[in-house]
């Protein structure tokens, strides 16, 4: 059937709509950064609750956004660096504490000043695309410092068998998994929901 004047005109208001929503969805992705999620909550109690653990180590967060358990391990004396995407300006701007731009999957220079003995991240699996590019930077890292450990909340989705599967291709295990919920008091899970897990990670040191 020809085109006529009505079928551009519908297909031009779809077309202006869909723009509208993809601008709509990267303004939103720009503000994830900004709020404090509920695995940051569950991460910064884990850190609180463990001071010994925490009062002289060398911990580096990444995706830090609000960087809630970054600030806590720096509060029980912790050498802290945050960390978030370089380009992200307007999270890295709300940083307060040693603040470094990285971007998972990209071996630039600030990555290799970090020599951390323990590695925050708060629902950084949450974008499967990025996987990879996470567990490549945490392999790095933990690789400059083999006793490290990568401490991650997350909320359990679909995507739990690509990241057994990225775990194992990076060489890397799962060392402590914890319903994330297990260790909060009740009066500060009350306002929280999801079904969150908290991982220890390590290298998979070979037989």
């Amino acid at each position: 059937m020809p085109w006529g004047p009505k079928t551009r005109t519908r297909r031009k208001l779809v077309r202006e709509c869909e723009l509208e929503e993809d601008e709509e969805y990267e303004n939103m992705k720009e503000e994830y950064g900004l709020f404090v999620w509920p695995c940051s909550r569950i991460l910064a109690e884990y850190v609180w609750q463990q001071k010994a653990r925490f009062s002289s180590a060398h911990v580096v967060e990444l995706g830090a956004g609000t960087s809630l358990p970054g600030l806590v391990a720096a509060k029980m004396g912790a050498e802290v660096t945050l960390t978030d995407d370089s380009t992200r300006l307007e999270v890295l701007d709300n940083m307060r504490t040693g603040v470094l731009g990285l971007t998972w999957g990209v071996w630039d220079a600030p990555i290799f000043s970090l020599h951390p003995n323990i590695i925050l991240g708060a629902d950084v699996l949450y974008d499967t695309c990025a996987f990879d590019d996470l567990f490549a930077t945490v392999t790095f890292l933990l690789q400059k410092c083999p006793e490290s450990v990568f401490i991650t909340t997350y909320h359990n989705r679909s995507g739990h068998h690509l990241i057994e599967f990225l775990m194992e291709k990076w060489g890397l295990k799962c060392a402590k998994l914890l319903d994330g919920f297990s260790f909060m008091p009740s009066s500060k899970a009350s306002s929280l929901s999801g079904n969150i897990q908290l991982a220890e990670i390590v290298l998979d040191a070979p037989n």
